[in-house]
Parts: structure tokens; sequence; C-alpha cells
């Protein structure tokens, strides 16, 4: 399985990224598919996850911020982060799975004041 996280970058505060992530090596459409970050010295949490029904879930510092979908056509998920904050900084992992989750490798945001 591999998973390719993409669309990281720099951006001012307020502003929006689009992070996509392609699997490969697994049946994406049943797969249960999910953003985690990780901030400098914090753990590894989840941010966004999509099951393969389309269900989501966000937590609640992104909620009303961040939109998670996904193409089963193109076996891509997507994370859509506006009005960014400082605290939203870290490393965006992918992950994709039914019990125990495969990661792939993360992208950086940084997100300035």
């Amino acid at each position: 399985v591999q998973l390719q996280a993409s669309g990281g970058g720099l951006v001012q505060e307020g502003g929006s990224l689009r992070l996509s992530c392609v699997a490969s090596g697994l049946i994406f459409s049943v797969n249960h598919m999910a953003w985690y970050r990780e901030a400098p010295g914090k753990s590894r949490d989840l941010v966004a996850r999509i099951r393969s029904s389309g269900d989501t879930a966000y937590a609640d510092e992104v909620q009303g911020r961040f939109t998670i979908s996904r193409d089963n056509a193109k076996n891509t998920i997507y994370l859509q982060m506006n009005s960014l904050k400082p605290e939203d900084a870290g490393i965006y992992y992918c992950a994709a799975g039914l019990g125990s989750y495969y990661w792939g490798h993360g992208t950086q945001v940084t997100v300035s004041s």
C-alpha cells in the first residue's frame, strides 16, 4: 500500500490550502480514509476522516473550516483547508484502512501570522 500526500506549503493566516492523497495497492473504495496532523512536540492527532460510505467526521478545532472528500475513481482524498490559523501548522499525514491504518509520508503545512 502506498499513500502519496501533497499540497502542503506556506500560507498566511486566513489563507487556504488543498491537500491531496493518492492511494495505491488497496481497494480504495472500501477503505476508510483520514487525515492526521502532527505538530512539533505533539502527538499525531486526527483532523478528519471519511468512511467508505462517504460519512465524514472532524476534529472540533477544524469543524466548519476544513472539508474532507474522496474521489473513488481517482483513488484520491482531499482536504480543503480554509481560514487557516497558525495552530493548524504541522505535518499532515494521510491514512487508509479498515481496522488498523496504513500511513503515507506527510506533507508540511506552515501558517504564518
